[in-house]
Formats: structure tokens, sequence, C-alpha cells
């Protein structure tokens, strides 16, 4: 009996850790996800990097969007991101700019 009880006690744990977890749009996955994600560096910086480096600035999301559409590196020395990335359009670059900056 108490290993069933210990079983249902760790299988809501799973769960509810899994459901606390911060995913990534569909149209990021599809566009960035093969050099981003969202808490490990891949390619490109974690976009919780990217949070972090624009963190309480005003313009941090127009700055990220804009960043997104010209490409470049950004300071960050791991190359050169492609502009609006791998074809991007500017609604998905918008939806894509705002999810980033309110990553914590």
């Amino acid at each position: 009996m108490k290993s069933i009880i210990v079983g249902v006690i760790v299988s809501g744990v799973m769960v509810s850790g899994s459901a606390m977890a911060v995913d990534m749009p569909a149209d990021g996955k599809a566009k960035c996800g093969a050099c981003h994600a969202i808490d490990v560096k891949k390619i490109g910086p974690s976009w919780k990097d990217v949070a972090a480096k624009y963190a309480g600035k005003p313009d941090a999301e127009a700055t990220i969007a804009a960043n997104i559409t010209k490409g470049g590196s950004f300071g960050w020395k791991m190359g050169n991101m492609p502009p609006k990335g791998m074809g991007a359009n500017d609604a998905q670059i918008q939806s894509f700019a705002k999810f980033i900056a309110g990553l914590k």
C-alpha cells in the first residue's frame, strides 16, 4: 500500500513540475528552435539569457524585435543570426520578442 501512495505522490509532483515549465511557442520552435532554446545555449544564446540581457530596459521588447529583424551577433560571440532567423514574418517576430522579454 505504501508503494502505491508513494507512486501517486511522485506522479503528481512530476505532472505539476511539467505544468509549471515554460514552453516555447509553436512558431518559435519552427522558426528559432534549431538554434535557440528557452534555457539552454545551443548555436545561439538561450532565450532566458536574452531576456536577462534586456531585463529592466523599457524598450526591451522593441529592441529584441529589431535585433531579430536585422540579424547579427549582438555581442554574444556565438556567430551571426540571419535576418528574420529562419524566415519569421513581422507578426511572429513581435510575438517572439514579447515572449522572450517576458521570460524570467
